[in-house]
C-alpha cells in the first residue's frame, strides 16, 4: 500500500466519522462514504459516497454534503495530518443500486427456472 492509498483510507474514515457523529444533517443520516482518490498533490480529492431511497434522496444528501464541504474540510485537516487538505468533490456511486439490480434479476430469474418462490427456492 502506498501512501496516496493510506492518505486516501485515513481521509475516508475521517470524512464518514464526521458525517455521522459530528453532522445533524437528517439528508446524510443513511449515507455511506464508499472511497476517496485525492490527488497526487493532495489539492482536491474525489469523495464517492452512496445513499439508501430513490434518486431524489442521493440529490438531497449530495446538496447537504456539498453544503457541508467546508465543515468536513475542516474537521478533516484538524485529525488527519497533511500538508494541504484537499478541497473534496462528492460523486454519487451508483454501483450500489446497480448490484441490487442484478440481484434481484438473477433471483427473479432463478424463481422462473424452479418454479417456487425465492425463499423455498433457498431451502431446496
Amino acid at each position: 500500500m502506498d501512501r496516496i492509498d493510506r492518505v486516501n483510507a485515513q481521509i475516508k474514515k475521517e470524512i464518514s466519522r464526521v458525517v455521522h457523529q459530528e453532522l445533524g444533517d437528517p439528508r446524510l443520516q443513511f449515507v455511506t462514504v464508499l472511497r476517496v482518490e485525492a490527488s497526487r498533490d493532495l489539492r482536491t480529492a474525489k469523495v464517492y459516497f452512496s445513499s439508501l431511497g430513490d434518486h431524489s434522496a442521493a440529490e438531497a444528501a449530495k446538496k447537504a454534503l456539498e453544503s457541508a464541504a467546508g465543515i468536513i474540510r475542516r474537521y478533516v485537516g484538524g485529525n488527519v495530518k497533511m500538508r494541504y487538505t484537499p478541497e473534496f468533490h462528492f460523486i454519487y456511486d451508483r454501483s450500489a443500486e446497480f448490484s441490487a439490480r442484478v440481484e434481484q434479476t438473477l433471483t427473479e430469474i432463478h424463481h422462473d427456472d424452479t418454479g417456487k418462490s425465492p425463499k423455498r427456492a433457498a431451502k431446496a
